[in-house]
């Protein structure tokens, strides 16, 4: 293959993108990955996600959460191509300059591929599983081809991470059903983008409530996303099963107190 595209060459954002991200909990930056960087990676990332996907079920014998998507994780530490995607400087510091700090580390990444007839993603928050001090965190959600709604698009609740983590909630039947009356409730408006260009990114932080709707489509509906922290975010006590499964998997075991900064979490800029 030939040499990769180098992607530590950085975008500026706007500061209305920084303050809409501040007040909504997401945003939306177009042209992330470029049209001529697109194929490589996406080549890449998706010949990995496959190599390494462990979900042989028929759709029809998972439960909600399985049907929602394949998920694999932290492709960058099987591929060191994808490596090279993950670890971009490029990305870093749009994440770093969303959430107004110098560094950010590596939580972990994860490959989002939604199957035709997939089923939807409930409301849930993404922070509710991540055993950390800080609220300074942020998601890039970046598909790898161009998507429409009906492939199951990333949907927000605005303004739903000012409250922080509101709900014991694993993503599920139930957390659909009580992150619904909770946003009705607190009349968060409810938004999402008509379509996406593959290499256009989303970006959410950990407590913004979200979820994709099913995948009506005939083609696979691929996103890789990225999760970024502050450098200097601590590692907090764990709260239930699945942030003590985290401290295991992303942070290597870590004592609480400590800085979340494993050799799985590298600093990224």
């Amino acid at each position: 293959m030939h040499q990769l595209p180098d992607l530590d060459e950085c975008l500026s954002i706007s500061a209305a993108c920084v303050e809409e991200f501040h007040e909504n909990g997401h945003t939306l930056i177009h042209n992330v990955l470029m049209p001529a960087e697109l194929p490589v990676y996406r080549k890449l990332i998706v010949d990995a996600a496959y190599k390494f996907n462990k979900e042989k079920r028929k759709i029809s014998q998972r439960d909600t959460y399985g049907k929602a998507f394949l998920q694999i994780m932290n492709l960058w530490r099987v591929d060191e191509k994808v490596k090279r995607f993950v670890l971009a400087k490029r990305f870093a510091k749009i994440a770093a300059d969303l959430l107004g700090v110098s560094n950010v580390r590596i939580y972990h990444d994860q490959a989002l591929f939604k199957e035709p007839a997939g089923g939807p993603t409930p409301w849930h928050q993404d922070q509710y599983y991540w055993p950390l001090d800080t609220p300074n965190t942020v998601t890039m959600w970046m598909p790898l081809i161009d998507i429409s709604v009906d492939m199951g698009m990333l949907t927000f609740a605005s303004g739903s991470h000012k409250k922080g983590v509101v709900f014991d909630h694993e993503i599920s039947d139930e957390s659909e059903g009580a992150f619904k009356k909770y946003i009705r409730e607190n009349k968060f408006p409810v938004s999402r983008a008509a379509a996406m260009k593959a290499g256009d990114a989303t970006w959410h932080y950990g407590h913004t409530i979200h979820q994709a709707p099913g995948n009506d489509s005939e083609r696979m509906r691929e996103v890789m996303t990225i999760i970024y922290m502050a450098e200097g975010a601590r590692i907090a006590p764990p709260k239930n099963k699945w942030q003590a499964a985290d401290l295991g998997t992303w942070l290597m075991g870590l004592p609480p107190g400590r800085l979340a900064a494993s050799e799985l979490n590298p600093l990224v800029l």
